[in-house]
């Protein structure tokens, strides 16, 4: 079994907590409100953020050097999800947690 370092684990952590977050709100918070909360690019970006994240946090786990690529990508995804996120308002849990995982992937990218 390959050792995960602590920048991985906490790298980890971020990505699935986004995960959960995107997921949640785009389920509980944006379908219920409507109007801007559910336009296309916007539900798509928070679709998109929370499968990368969950993706990016497979690669880690199972011990893949790819996790690499998976993490640049995830951090520009959760990059593009906040700005969304902010621009549409009400959801700063979104913005915080998205910035928090894109942070922490550009390290694990590097």
């Amino acid at each position: 079994m390959h050792q995960i370092s602590s920048e991985m684990q906490s790298c980890i952590d971020e990505c699935l907590r986004c995960y959960q977050t995107c997921l949640g709100m785009a389920s509980n918070h944006c379908l219920p409100a409507g109007g801007k909360h559910v336009e296309p690019e916007h539900f798509r970006l928070m679709m998109a953020c929370a499968e990368i994240c969950r993706t990016s946090a497979h690669f880690m786990l199972i011990g893949t050097p790819e996790h690499r690529h998976t993490c640049r990508a995830c951090a520009e995804v959760c990059e593009a999800c906040a700005r969304s996120c902010e621009q549409v308002g009400d959801m700063d849990d979104c913005v915080t947690r998205c910035r928090r995982c894109a942070e922490s992937c550009r390290k694990m990218a590097a």
